[in-house]
């Protein structure tokens, strides 16, 4: 039963630790990690310190014993060698003198009312010797204290003199020691814990601020939470995973906005087919009364609308996505992409468009140069809905120029009508979203080329397209 209680309360300290934070288990960690350096340690150097002072102890008392005992020895008479001995009492050593019988003579004190040490048969046995400087050791512990006894023989029968160290001022010592030792490692284990809270709050508190990010997107859905290495740790684990982190929520940042731009470029990109569409929708109502001619003429045009609607789809979203891999590059004829955008903008808008080509060929993707071209011949016809002029699309060594007579742009617009959902003063009364000529730039900048706009000689605007060609016009 108690096995089962005591297994359980292990159960839940592991549990509260779990449960606590990343910085406390790092502080507990560190705390736990010092205690057993500090014991292991600690026990190492005070063994080590006991045993010198034992020993300098033990050491200090066998020169004491030895120097009484040659200096017994080398006397004619022990008794009269004695008198040469400078015995002094002291805090550690103390002695007694005792004669042939054992008798105690001179007590520990060495005063008459002084406390006397038994003395035993080896103590009596070494008294009454007859050889000078006889030495018996022996351990006490009469007197409440461990003491280390050493009996040395005066010689001839006349006694001897008992040399006795007091060994409680040395343990008094190593207890000392020992709570010292204690004291310290105390100090060493509150100070390690200190460390370790400290340090777990700086690495931790990166991972706190990608927790929160990660929590806000996760509650909010947005993806502009970026957090902050603060300009170090960039390079630790924890440095590259909140640049990893934030990388991803750019990268999740960028797929939102291309999912955003999608539904926008489609907008503006469908409103042309679908309008067109339902007009021819509305024409076939009286299909049973138009000649055999216009029939044929109404089923060209929506089958033709249906055939571009379903290409524009794929390429707003390969744009949007910036992926093309549905459609392979290959060698495009620009004269015959011109002529396709014209054909178109003619049945659209009713609008004559010329085509003045060369033979340039450019590497590429023939639906989005086909989108490239024909966004600017809309806007032409749309900026100048009742001109009369041409609208010219010429085709130079790469360079594909769409030529208008409408208004113009503006000296102060033409830097800024390639950015997206920009528009320009002169269209915000007319349909569009501002999309149409940031397409242009896109797929011509995905083809290794450069737009320009600029305003035509005599009125109208330029939208300049340069590509590179890959075989010579001229040859």
């Amino acid at each position: 039963m108690s096995g089962t209680s005591g297994e359980g309360a292990v159960r839940g300290s592991r549990t509260r630790l779990g449960e606590a934070s990343l910085g406390t288990r790092f502080a507990v960690t560190f705390a736990l990690v010092a205690a057993v350096v500090i014991v292991l340690v600690g026990s190492l150097a005070y063994n080590a310190a006991a045993t010198l002072v034992r020993n300098s102890a033990q050491q200090e008392f066998d020169s004491t014993v030895s120097g009484v005992a040659q200096t017994l020895s080398a006397s004619a008479e022990g008794r009269s060698g004695f008198n040469e001995l400078n015995l002094v009492h002291s805090k550690t050593f103390s002695f007694q003198v005792v004669d042939g019988n054992g008798d105690v003579m001179v007590p520990l004190g060495g005063g008459a009312a002084s406390d006397a040490l038994p003395v035993t048969d080896a103590d009596r046995a070494a008294a009454a010797h007859r050889a000078a400087g006889l030495v018996n050791v022996r351990l006490d512990g009469s007197r409440g204290e461990p003491l280390r006894v050493a009996t040395v023989s005066f010689g001839q029968g006349l006694g001897a003199v008992q040399i006795v160290q007091r060994l409680r001022p040395t343990e008094q010592l190593l207890d000392t020691l020992a709570w010292q030792m204690v004291m310290v490692g105390m100090v060493a284990l509150a100070g390690a814990g200190l460390a370790g809270w400290l340090v777990a709050r700086r690495v931790t508190g990166r991972l706190v601020r990608l927790t929160e990010a990660a929590e806000y997107v996760t509650s909010t859905g947005r993806l502009d939470r970026v957090t902050s290495t603060d300009g170090n740790g960039g390079k630790d684990e924890v440095g590259r995973l909140g640049n990893a982190f934030n990388a991803m929520l750019a990268r999740l940042a960028a797929s939102k906005e291309e999912q955003r731009r999608l539904v926008q470029n489609a907008s503006h990109e469908l409103r042309t087919p679908l309008t067109s569409l339902r007009t021819n929708v509305s024409v076939m109502k009286r299909f049973d009364r138009l000649s055999p001619d216009a029939r044929r003429r109404l089923v060209d045009d929506l089958q033709g609308e249906t055939r571009e609607l379903t290409d524009l789809v794929n390429e707003l979203v390969g744009l949007a996505t910036e992926t093309h891999e549905d459609e392979v590059a290959q060698e495009v004829a620009l004269r015959e992409v011109a002529e396709r955008v014209a054909a178109r903008g003619r049945r659209r808008t009713g609008r004559e468009i010329v085509v003045d080509a060369d033979g340039s060929v450019v590497e590429g993707r023939p639906s989005a140069l086909e989108r490239a071209l024909s966004n600017p011949v809309e806007n032409a016809a749309k900026f100048d809905p009742e001109g009369a002029a041409p609208i010219e699309i010429s085709v130079r060594d790469g360079v594909v120029e769409i030529r208008d007579r409408g208004p113009g742009i503006d000296e102060a617009e033409l830097a800024h009508v390639f950015e997206r959902f920009y528009r320009a003063t002169s269209a915000r009364g007319l349909p569009g979203s501002g999309l149409g000529l940031s397409m242009v730039q896109d797929i011509a900048e995905s083809h290794g080329g450069t737009v320009r706009a600029r305003n035509r000689e005599g009125g109208g605007a330029v939208i300049e397209i340069r590509l590179p060609v890959v075989r010579d016009p001229h040859g």
